[in-house]
């Protein structure tokens, strides 16, 4: 008898080691635009909303990052980041137009398949060609559709009728829990929402939820950009000019006409107001499908007893602008645009409800996964492993500023190419390319007096050393991150009509 108990705790102590060193499950949760103002977890004047409670339960859980940023901030060139942990420049893919992403070149995933893990990626990665270093991959192709969207895989396309992205893509990651999951693997699960991408489809549920509430409005909503020179006031992306009137608020909906018809047609304001409306009962309603989906795959994990070992993540490609400076879209180096959301939940390593204040850019993610996986990252990666961070340890290292460029001028919404740093307090951004003198004008902002970001102080004397140490930071990191000059394209001109 005391042989057989010896056993057993011999067994049982073998056991708790096995769990102690089993390489953790990831499940990254990933959506297009989410900006982090529209998350409970962040605060801010839609807090009282309660529209995140299930990825707020992952904040709850574990940590939310205050200051995690993108190095490019528009869609494909951030999700290339994502799998090769490198800046725009060298993974190739600088914008949104078509090609541009070598698939064969070295991404995280790849190297996790190698090492023992099964990865799958489900939903939009916007980047054409096949998936590599995934045993499953079920895709959007590019931007895919809300409603009726299909889906690409190995084998094809498939067509899922009457039904919404958001609740296809959830559908098909439990089934991949369920059906095409190998127990004896740590798997790496990519679960990529389309929503709330322009142009705002929620489900039917959501909608109807939404349709009649009233949401405050950004102090910044009528901005007039003075103070910061050319590329703010030359912009593509107010909702008073750029936002379409069917296309994007559908304002041809019987309900909507009935409000639009109250409006005095010379009153600009009030139609802002009201257009404002319109898009954030769609563009929230679409979160909030994103976040019931969410809660499905959470319960899923603790019905299945997963959620002991698996890191779950959220995050977004970029910001967004939710009316402040009268914009919607991203682009911009200014906050609302150049941060994303960034929570994490690492069973028994992250403290629950804790908060990180460090510089964290989504160059990081790629390191971080193949260090969760107790995996060496190739020295080529730019980027820097979040797990001290995780841990609640911030090396004394850890950095203090970013770089970030944006490149796609000319193009959609008309914002010129920039590049920048950006610390904890001060930002310094270039824009070149200008019809100006020397082609370029400099922004210099004080995030502690303006966190608003209203007028650039760039020409104010008393902030001269400060200009001149980030200037020095700019050149420091563009030989760091090994940064090239990209040609940028001449404006496409409408040819002459031919005489006759």
């Amino acid at each position: 008898m005391k042989k057989f108990l010896s056993i057993c705790m011999l067994m049982i102590g073998a056991g708790q080691v096995m769990a102690e060193t089993a390489k953790p499950n990831i499940l990254w949760l990933f959506s297009d635009d989410h900006a982090f103002q529209a998350i409970g977890a962040y605060g801010g004047r839609l807090e009282s909303i309660d529209l995140t409670p299930n990825i707020d339960r992952i904040a709850k859980a574990g940590m939310t990052f205050d200051r995690a940023y993108v190095g490019n901030s528009i869609c494909a060139p951030s999700r290339a980041t994502l799998l090769t942990g490198k800046h725009s420049h060298l993974n190739g893919k600088i914008d949104n137009k078509k090609g541009g992403f070598d698939h064969g070149q070295q991404q995280f995933q790849k190297i996790l398949q190698q090492n023992g893990y099964q990865t799958a990626m489900i939903g939009k990665i916007h980047l054409d060609g096949k998936m590599q270093g995934f045993d499953y991959w079920e895709v959007l192709p590019g931007q895919g559709k809300y409603w009726e969207p299909s889906f690409v895989t190995e084998e094809g396309k498939t067509l899922y009728k009457g039904e919404h992205s958001t609740d296809v893509i959830t559908k098909r990651a439990l089934n991949w829990f369920d059906n095409d999951r190998k127990k004896d693997k740590p798997f790496m699960l990519m679960v990529h929402y389309k929503a709330p991408h322009r142009a705002w489809q929620p489900t039917t549920r959501w909608k109807e939820k939404f349709s009649t509430m009233t949401f405050p409005e950004p102090d910044t909503l009528f901005d007039n950009y003075e103070g910061r020179e050319t590329a703010a006031n030359k912009q593509d992306m107010t909702i008073d000019i750029t936002m379409r009137m069917k296309q994007d608020v559908k304002a041809e909906q019987p309900e909507r006409q009935k409000e639009l018809e109250k409006l005095d047609p010379n009153d600009k304001k009030a139609l802002i107001r009201l257009k404002y409306q319109w898009y954030m009962r769609d563009y929230l309603a679409c979160i909030a499908g994103v976040d019931e989906n969410i809660g499905k795959l959470l319960d899923h994990l603790k019905a299945t007893g997963m959620d002991k070992n698996t890191i779950v993540m959220y995050s977004a490609d970029q910001g967004f602008y939710l009316g402040e400076h009268g914009w919607f879209d991203k682009r911009f180096m200014y906050e609302e645009s150049f941060r994303t959301p960034f929570l994490a939940n690492w069973p028994g390593v992250t403290k629950p409800g804790s908060r990180n204040n460090d510089m964290v850019q989504n160059i990081d993610f790629a390191e971080t996964f193949l260090d969760m996986a107790g995996i060496e990252a190739p020295a080529d990666m730019q980027g820097e492993s979040l797990v001290p961070l995780l841990k609640g340890e911030t090396p004394a290292d850890w950095r203090e500023n970013l770089y970030y460029h944006y490149y796609e001028y000319p193009g959609a919404h008309s914002v010129r190419r920039h590049e920048g740093v950006a610390g904890k307090r001060f930002k310094l951004i270039r824009f070149y390319g200008l019809d100006v003198p020397n082609g370029e004008e400099w922004e210099f902002f004080d995030l502690k007096n303006d966190p608003k970001e209203m007028k650039s102080q760039y020409a104010n004397p008393e902030y001269a050393a400060e200009i001149a140490k980030l200037k020095q930071e700019l050149i420091k990191l563009k030989e760091q991150y090994e940064v090239v000059d990209i040609a940028q394209p001449e404006p496409h001109k409408k040819k002459a009509p031919k005489k006759k």
